[in-house]
């Protein structure tokens, strides 16, 4: 049986598990508020809010309803739109869109008004940039989004005066949601809340990706729910060894204060990493374990020298070097009933350097036409370790050995950058696709190699020595 809050409402049921979140709100609960686009987390229309109890405490992230099985939200509080509306009035994101004409058709609003009180509940930094950011999974095809940043601007001037020490009680006060949130953390705890019990042979995390390529499909499959299981949440460090375990999020990830603190512009490369919406429901073994060529993730572990370990339903363990646990297009080196326990990985120190770089049709929100990472280590002008990754440019996400070995023990110096990029283009076998032609992709496997030295080592590599 699972059971969740659903805005105020106690929900138990013993609808199929691989049922959407979705689907259960629209059709089962008749709360036609959450909307149905594209069905493939872009969009945003379907955009509702998960709280959950997190080390005594009830924490909020948005989501995309459209992708999450119900068993990922067994024991916690689900909000629609219907469950941030007040009794006789608008609430404080909704009078905002209203005065900012941030609506027209009105299809898109419902996700909007989900996200911006998302950032009321969760915000402990208060500013315009966040409050963007916390609406960056929800698109509109009519406003042209001046008047719903307009009205993002004044939900956060409103907002700047929460009280931090009673934040909820301050949010209900001020219109921001109604009073039964108040609630919820005791209501809460009643609902017994190990995950849910399955053993499938399908594992699944976040949904993220199995939702968009096979939701046809989801009903037929024999499923094993993982998001929240204990025993494959958290992030743990050993010195420079980071271990994550199955389950963390590329959120939880983004949020981390010893990543944040030891790799410059951890959280810029995180934001290149689709939107907040699938980021807090997105895990990372998911992106290894789905093998795409570009997957975001998969490409910048490969250059931490990532090492996997697998698990299978005895609870036999094993581990994989990233590098070599891709066999070919969707082939991986993984069993049936194998799954992704942990991914460990060595935080760059004592003189190595990490970057990543993207090229897509968006900035943001978008799939990677190629990208690619690099980490270095250099003493005395002398590099003493290098790893290059690079996606888009194969059937499998790239760590191009022959370039990364060229580059251990040569100077910093354009010649040296020129041999590997050669070298380099040795390793790539890009195709033509949607996403850029073969040549294309050489380019820019060319640019963004040389991107990496360029802003690593400003001081002795200048991009005109590179053209």
């Amino acid at each position: 049986m699972i059971q969740f809050l659903l805005n105020n409402r106690l929900i138990e049921t013993d609808k199929a598990a691989s049922t959407t979140l979705l689907d259960f709100i629209r059709y089962d609960e008749n709360l036609r508020g959450t909307k149905i686009g594209c069905r493939e987390g872009d969009c945003g229309a379907c955009t509702i809010l998960i709280g959950s109890l997190k080390n005594g405490k009830l924490e909020y992230i948005s989501a995309t309803s459209c992708l999450t099985p119900l068993p990922n939200v067994h024991g916690k509080h689900v909000v629609t739109v219907e469950g941030i509306n007040l009794n006789d009035k608008l609430n404080q994101a909704q009078q905002a869109m209203v005065e900012c004409s941030g609506t027209q058709c009105g299809f898109c609003t419902p996700g909007f008004v989900n996200s911006m009180c998302g950032f009321a509940l969760n915000s402990t930094d208060v500013t315009y940039d966040n409050a963007i950011s916390a609406i960056d999974g929800n698109i509109c095809r009519c406003t042209g989004y001046k008047s719903i940043e307009r009205a993002a601007a004044k939900f956060t001037e409103q907002l700047k005066q929460k009280d931090q020490s009673q934040p909820l009680e301050w949010l209900v006060k001020n219109n921001f949601i109604p009073d039964y949130f108040t609630r919820i953390e005791a209501r809460l705890s009643e609902i017994k809340t190990e995950a849910f019990a399955s053993q499938g042979a399908v594992p699944i995390g976040g949904g993220t990706d199995l939702y968009v390529q096979k939701h046809d499909d989801m009903h037929a499959m024999d499923l094993e729910y993982l998001f929240d299981r204990t025993a494959l949440n958290g992030i743990s460090f050993n010195g420079s060894l980071c271990t994550i375990k199955s389950s963390v999020t590329v959120t939880d990830l983004m949020q981390n204060e010893t990543l944040l603190a030891s790799i410059p512009n951890w959280y810029q490369y995180m934001k290149l990493l689709s939107s907040t919406p699938i980021r807090n429901i997105a895990t990372i073994a998911g992106n290894l374990a789905n093998g795409s060529p570009i997957g975001d993730f998969t490409i910048i572990l490969l250059a931490l020298k990532a090492q996997l370990t697998l698990a299978n339903k005895a609870n036999v363990s094993r581990q994989v070097p990233l590098k070599n646990f891709y066999l070919g297009y969707k082939t991986l080196d993984k069993k049936a009933d194998e799954i992704i326990t942990e991914i460990t990985f060595e935080i760059p120190n004592n003189g190595s350097q990490f970057h990543f770089e993207k090229v897509c049709k968006r900035q943001y929100l978008d799939i990677a036409s190629v990208n690619t990472a690099f980490y270095i280590k250099v003493e005395n002008q002398t590099i003493n370790e290098a790893q290059v990754s690079m996606g888009g440019v194969g059937p499998i996400p790239k760590y191009l050995a022959k370039t990364s070995e060229f580059l251990n023990g040569k100077s910093i110096n354009t010649e040296t950058i020129l041999q590997a990029e050669q070298i380099l283009q040795s390793e790539l076998s890009p195709i033509s696709d949607a996403r850029g032609t073969e040549t294309y992709k050489r380019l820019l496997g060319r640019q963004l190699f040389f991107s990496h030295f360029i802003t690593l080592f400003p001081d002795t590599i200048k991009m005109d020595d590179l053209i």
